[in-house]
């Protein structure tokens, strides 16, 4: 098992010469694009589910409580998924 840790130091050392580009920073930048690309569906379906609930609501405005209430657990179970590619971000740069 220790050789095969070496090697993978002594080819870390190698790219890192070699490129400027050592595994840090390739960790580093596989979380921003994991991260990024992660919230970028929940951000727009944040903003589908509000404006379909507010155009809801104009078009009949006695089933606001009903539609705000649906609207909470909608926005909720959306921005899960963008906490779970936060998640996978950092499971990508601290392991």
């Amino acid at each position: 098992m220790e050789g095969i840790q070496q090697g993978i130091e002594q080819g870390s050392a190698v790219l890192a010469a070699t490129t400027g580009f050592d595994v840090e920073s390739a960790k580093i930048l596989a979380m921003a694009i994991a991260v990024g690309l992660g919230v970028i569906g929940p951000g727009v379906g944040i903003g589908l589910i509000v404006g379909k609930a507010l155009e809801a609501i104009g078009r009949n405005p006695e089933a606001q409580g009903k539609i705000q209430a649906t609207m909470f657990i909608g926005i909720a179970f959306t921005e899960a998924l963008a906490i779970f590619a936060l998640v996978i971000g950092f499971i990508v740069r601290f392991t």
